[in-house]
């Protein structure tokens, strides 16, 4: 299991220890370094119903920057995932593959019902 996560950002710690707290083995990522591949991207985006605005950071200054609240909803999926996968910035963390399921963003009760499937 691949876990994307920014070393300053809360939600990504609580995540991790959590994932460890459960004994669960993961390989944990530098999202802005090494942002998810467009692959791993629509991956994710079908555990998300395809809805295509859950893996943005929409609190992330790079999010305001390119004005992606207004260009979002016009934008070709492919687009977005290529512009998810160059800029780790904008990628909802922390960004979770497993085997069957994808999360992204750190809710504990989410996580624990997805782990307990």
């Amino acid at each position: 299991m691949k876990v994307y996560t920014y070393k300053n950002c809360d939600s990504c710690k609580k995540a991790t220890k959590w994932l460890s707290q459960q004994g669960l083995a993961f390989e944990q990522v530098a999202i802005r370094d090494t942002p998810p591949s467009v692959a791993e991207l629509q991956k994710m985006l079908g555990y998300q119903a395809g809805e295509l605005r859950k893996l943005f950071n929409t609190a992330g200054g790079d999010y305001r920057e390119l004005k992606m609240k207004d260009k979002l909803p016009t934008m070709a999926d492919d687009d977005a995932l290529q512009l998810l996968a160059s800029r780790g910035n904008l990628v909802k963390r922390p960004f979770l593959l497993a085997d069957g399921f994808g999360l992204v963003g750190f809710k504990q009760a989410d996580w624990a019902l997805a782990f307990s499937r």
